[in-house]
């Protein structure tokens, strides 16, 4: 299996490779045996539709995405013979942030959350495959926040919850319930949207609009 196959798999069924990474004996969160971890996110923008389709959008029950993500990826998975992995479901929960620094494509930016080289401060996760064959993995391209020189991410957050020095949830969820934060609640964090890579990654409104609305509880 080479990565490109595995990437056109990930294609079919609306996710995207983000990145992936070779396991050591110390990792002890992933399966004995282990050779190649793929970090996987939503393939955008043609996840969201697609994701409206699903019985578990339609059905009206709690945590949509989540059973959408058990139920594709453990189908795939089942299929390669490998193990799916999920950042949810915890605790304990796996460690996402640490695996995602790994893969070389995703990096911790100014304001401290992941950013990766294509789809910015956009990047999320819906799981991951651990696969007892070693995948070929290219060099990874350079940290893209290493050519940003104005770190707009810095200076974007309306609430001043988000910045350099770290997040303030309660902050931001506080300013989220003014007539300032609408915008952010119906087109996502403005941190986010920001950043010039994020923009061009096509992430449809309505997506960041409904993890907004999961992230206040609402």
């Amino acid at each position: 299996m080479t990565l490109g196959a595995l990437v056109q798999q990930a294609q079919a069924r609306h996710l995207s490779v983000l990145g992936g990474f070779h396991p050591g004996p110390a990792d002890s969160d992933l399966p004995k045996g282990c050779q190649t971890v793929l970090m996987l996110g939503p393939d955008e923008p043609r996840f969201w539709p697609a994701f409206q389709q699903s019985a578990e959008w339609r059905d009206g029950m709690a945590d949509p995405m989540d059973r959408w993500s058990t139920r594709v990826i453990g189908a795939w998975a089942d299929d390669l013979g490998a193990t799916a992995v999920y950042p949810f479901g915890g605790p304990p929960f796996k460690p996402f942030y640490s695996w995602a620094l790994r893969t070389g494509r995703i990096h911790s930016s100014p304001v401290q959350l992941l950013v990766h080289d294509q789809a910015g401060l956009f990047v999320s996760f819906r799981g991951a495959l651990a696969l007892s064959e070693h995948i070929d993995l290219p060099p990874p391209p350079p940290n893209p926040c290493t050519a940003c020189t104005d770190r707009p991410c810095l200076s974007s957050c309306l609430g001043d919850a988000l910045t350099g020095q770290g997040y303030d949830v309660p902050r931001c969820k506080a300013f989220l319930d003014t007539p300032r934060g609408t915008e952010n609640m119906q087109l996502g964090c403005n941190v986010r949207r920001s950043c010039p890579i994020s923009q061009d990654f096509g992430r449809m409104p309505d997506q960041s609009a409904y993890h907004m609305r999961q992230f206040k509880g609402v």
